[in-house]
């Protein structure tokens, strides 16, 4: 089955790389592209990253962006997307569409609260039980992003 659509996953500064990779393997398989934005918690050459994408490396256009307002400067009719623990906006009320970007922080810290607060209507959030701090980087890559293709058939 070929997925019609297709969606951009941006990290801002990922820190671990086995999350990157997974993400890498996931963009591959559901037709998205990936953007690394600032400073790497990892180097590109580190073994786990590779380990964690195998061999699906080829199969994604990866694009190194130095911040995040350069990205959003050459996409200025496109909708950004910020996850986040801080809001209450549910991502399944949200109606995705082709070339939405899907934005996600550092792991250990989240986007910044002054990008959340000036963005705060398109600021989305996976549901999850009380006390919980948040879902692993990659794992919420694959929420969002599925939801995005089921919404585009």
């Amino acid at each position: 089955m070929k997925i019609k659509s297709s969606f951009n996953i941006v990290l801002v500064e990922p820190e671990i790389p086995q999350n990157t990779g997974n993400i890498v393997r996931l963009c591959a398989c559901t037709n998205s592209r990936l953007f690394l934005v600032g400073k790497l918690g990892f180097s590109i050459d580190s073994r786990h990253l590779k380990r964690a994408g195998l061999d699906y490396w080829d199969s994604v256009e990866i694009t190194r962006v130095p911040t995040l307002s350069e990205l959003q400067s050459q996409y200025t009719e496109s909708n950004f997307y910020y996850l986040t623990t801080k809001s209450k906006n549910l991502y399944t009320k949200r109606t995705f569409k082709d070339g939405d970007f899907f934005v996600f922080g550092p792991e250990t810290r989240g986007l910044d609260e002054n990008l959340l607060h000036k963005n705060a209507d398109m600021a989305i959030t996976i549901p999850m039980n009380e006390g919980q701090r948040s879902l692993n980087l990659s794992n919420s890559v694959a929420i969002v992003v599925y939801e995005a293709i089921r919404q585009n058939g």
